[in-house]
């Protein structure tokens, strides 16, 4: 029997082999004659390297570069000498974590060392990257990295441009022969989760900026530099790329890595999968055992999965699509709302009025759509069950009120009458299903804010049910 072990990170806890090997500990104890194979598995974030270095038997480079504020900082990449593969995280060079709050300043944030790690690679021989872009501190459109690299940015007088985003207005003129001529052998796949192009108000300085530092104050003025910049690179390397998907990732690192490196930018999780060959390894496995550290909604498996579980054994539903409508529910509840419109916008959804001004629920909405659109789930079931958990419908399913009454009395949940909903839930989806309707209504209505005719349609529908089986009794 064989048995193939991919878990991601239990973050804080252990890493990716760490878990992998304690399962597969677990399993040979059971089953002491299993094939059991260990693969790394991570998204193309914080801890992809060490993922791979330590699953895929490569060795860690440490090596020091210029860090986002220009000082000195002690950064790693993984080499895989098999595949003359480096795997780089940008974060190490030019992440978010090493600038204090109070040092964050877009205009001089640099990926200098972003490019000093590229270069390093290179001089050992190495030409092939995997490069995760995520956690950047930095809005300087890559400049910096390029730099590093060879490329020379000047100004209307000749003179450097500079570092940062303070760098991007003042460039007039591109020198590309300067560029390191070993970059012409090298491949680039950049793992990159993110769709927003390079600039206007769903790009890298109005989306992520602001977590850099961008103030309102600021952010025209950097958006238009960094329009600026990409309108020089277009006139000099005769290609556009700032409307490209992934375009804005890292402070507009997509945008440099697409222009002047000829990468491709891929969902992290497929590049990781790909570099780690774990498709080939499934074709002839029997069992897949596969996890990650903590089910929560960022990673779009909130506590709700448990009480999906218990209800759907105990009403009788199919546990399978319970299963994955329970995991899936707020898949999309964490992504940016420009992202959720977006993805709304693609499936074919015309937003009436009042969900137009209903943001906290989108996410049913989007969610829907991405797990149709993205991951090809097509059971109408499942995906009525993820659309209509925030709101409830008039002629629900069995499935959609058990998710819907999962996610009112998920384990995070801390709310006046959350002990009597979860009372209600062990005895009547119905009765739960009113009280939880009650509790919402009164609360948006004391409130004064919006109440979706979905959630009064599966009011009325079960208060009329309800009238009508005392009726007949």
């Amino acid at each position: 029997m064989k048995i193939v072990v991919a878990i991601d990170s239990f973050k804080g806890s252990l890493t990716s082999i760490e878990a992998g090997m304690a399962a597969k500990e677990g399993i040979l104890k059971a089953h002491p004659d299993a094939n059991v194979v260990v693969k790394p598995l991570a998204d193309g974030g914080e801890g992809t390297t060490d993922a791979l270095i330590a699953g895929l038997g490569g060795e860690r480079i440490d090596l020091t570069v210029t860090g986002p504020l220009g000082t000195p900082v002690n950064a790693h990449y993984g080499y895989l000498a098999e595949k003359n593969t480096a795997i780089l995280e940008m974060a190490t060079a030019a992440g978010i974590i090493l600038v204090r709050e109070s040092e964050k300043n877009p205009l001089t944030a640099t990926t200098y060392g972003v490019g000093e790690m590229i270069a390093d690679a290179m001089e050992r021989g190495i030409r092939n990257f995997i490069i995760g872009i995520g956690g950047s501190a930095t809005n300087d459109g890559g400049i910096g990295m390029l730099k590093a690299l060879g490329y020379q940015f000047s100004d209307e007088n000749g003179q450097d441009v500079g570092e940062g985003g303070q760098a991007l207005e003042r460039v007039s003129s591109i020198i590309i022969e300067k560029a390191n001529p070993i970059l012409k052998e090298c491949n680039f796949h950049i793992a990159c989760d993110v769709a927003n192009p390079l600039c206007g108000k769903n790009g890298a300085t109005y989306i992520y900026g602001p977590q850099k530092g961008v103030t309102p104050e600021i952010a025209a003025e950097l958006d238009q530099a960094m329009n600026h910049y990409a309108s020089v690179t277009s006139k000099f390397l005769h290609n556009d790329y700032a409307s490209a998907e992934g375009a804005g990732a890292a402070g507009g690192l997509g945008f440099a890595f697409l222009s002047y490196l000829n990468a491709t930018l891929t969902p992290g999780i497929d590049l990781i999968l790909n570099a780690v060959e774990l498709e080939k390894e499934l074709e002839d496995t029997d069992i897949t055992v596969t996890g990650e550290g903590r089910l929560d909604h960022q990673t779009a498996m909130g506590k709700a999965p448990v009480g999906v579980a218990r209800l759907a054994k105990k009403y009788g539903a199919d546990t399978e699509k319970a299963a994955v409508a329970g995991i899936l529910h707020d898949i999309t509840k964490e992504t940016p709302k420009e992202e959720q419109l977006q993805i709304m916008t693609d499936g074919g959804i015309i937003l009436d009025n009042v969900q137009e001004k209903s943001t906290k629920l989108w996410h049913g909405i989007s969610g829907s759509v991405y797990i149709r659109d993205i991951l090809k789930i097509t059971d109408e079931d499942i995906l009525n069950a993820v659309r209509y958990h925030t709101t409830g419908r008039a002629g629900m399913s069995l499935l959609e009120k058990i998710i819907f009454i999962a996610d009112f009395t998920s384990a995070e949940r801390d709310y006046n009458g959350i002990k009597t909903m979860r009372k209600k839930a062990g005895k009547s989806l119905e009765n739960a299903m009113l009280y939880g309707l009650q509790f919402t209504l009164k609360d948006l209505s004391k409130r004064a804010m919006i109440i979706h005719p979905d959630a009064l349609a599966c009011y009325n529908e079960i208060v009329i049910n309800n009238s009508t089986k005392g009726t007949a009794k």
